[in-house]
């Protein structure tokens, strides 16, 4: 069982707090009011339940992930303290499970960049690959470069254009936006723009930055890396720091010609894939049965909700009569 609450449970609570505040008179109204109330905050929660035979509409969308694997990506910075590349997989996961039925492939880039999976509908073997991700090590690190993926990712939309014309291909480019190479810089991802139809470049990380906590060799223990480190202008050891650059992730994002979002708490996902109902149903199939995966249950909240709210309108308008 899961949640994916359509309006901040705080702010749920909040608002339902208000509604119980207006208490009616009478123990068996306000009794009503009180269920309502809850199954209201129920139907919010949106619990999903897993099923082994779930409708599940084949969609011609094949989506492909672009993920930043760079030691600036363990920086500890995201909505508090959390790491920047647990946000980008779980932000992965979100994604995938707004748009079961379409395909995923992956690229990352750290020193080289790497295709880790073809176009699959496999969610399970994808995201086994996207948690795999835990940036360079400190002393194999090199320097990120946002150009690195970019032939990749060409070659992979071109490929998949040409291979199933009649699919629409997606990305999501996960990144801080820094480049630490020297003398790099942001080269044109613009030859790409004809093969994408839509997706979003999501930006991780503050302008106050934040730490890294990286290992120092591949064989390292993954439960004690320490803080890398580097030295300041008087040449005393300090924590290093990594920044978002924004600018970066929006020229890429402008040469794709898909939208730029800073992602700055878990729900920002939500505002990026608002409006993906539009035409996800313009490029589904049939609907296949007998999968595996969640089914949604608020409606089990609604029908009582709406019993109650009937009970309600007949016992006031008798009232109103008396």
């Amino acid at each position: 069982m899961k949640i994916n609450p359509i309006i901040p449970i705080w702010l749920m609570a909040i608002l339902c707090i208000g509604m119980l505040a207006m208490k009616r008179r009478g123990v068996w109204n306000y009794i009503r009011q009180i269920l309502i109330v809850v199954l209201i905050f129920a139907m919010n929660l949106r619990i999903m339940v897993f099923s082994h035979d779930v409708p599940k509409k084949e969609l011609n969308i094949d989506v492909l992930f672009v993920i930043d694997n760079s030691m600036s990506m363990l920086a500890e910075d995201f909505d508090g303290e959390g790491r920047r590349i647990d946000a980008v997989k779980d932000d992965c996961e979100y994604i995938m499970d707004m748009m079961q039925g379409c395909r995923f492939s992956v690229i990352s880039f750290g020193n080289y960049a790497y295709r880790l999976a073809p176009y699959t509908s496999d969610k399970d073997v994808i995201m086994s690959i996207i948690k795999s991700l835990e940036g360079q090590t400190q002393y194999y690190a090199q320097g990120t470069s946002l150009n690195l993926p970019f032939p990749l990712m060409l070659d992979a939309l071109k490929k998949d254009a040409e291979q199933n014309e009649d699919r629409v291909q997606l990305v999501y480019f996960f990144s801080d936006g820094e480049i630490t190479s020297k003398g790099e810089k942001l080269g044109s991802y613009s030859d790409a723009k004809e093969y994408v139809f839509s997706g979003a470049v999501l930006g991780y990380g503050t302008e106050e930055g934040g730490r890294m906590k990286v290992r120092t060799y591949e064989g390292d223990d993954y439960g004690v890396p320490s803080y890398m480190k580097t030295r300041d202008k008087s040449g005393k050891k300090v924590d290093a720091i990594s920044y978002i650059d924004e600018k970066n992730l929006e020229s890429i994002a402008d040469d794709l010609g898909i939208e730029y979002y800073h992602v700055e708490k878990s729900t920002t996902l939500r505002d990026v894939l608002g409006d993906i109902d539009e035409y996800i149903d313009e490029y589904a199939t049939e609907g296949l049965t007998g999968t595996e995966g969640y089914v949604e249950t608020y409606y089990w909240f609604a029908i009582p909700i709406a019993a109650l709210l009937i009970y309600d309108l007949i016992y006031y308008k008798r009232r109103v009569r008396e």
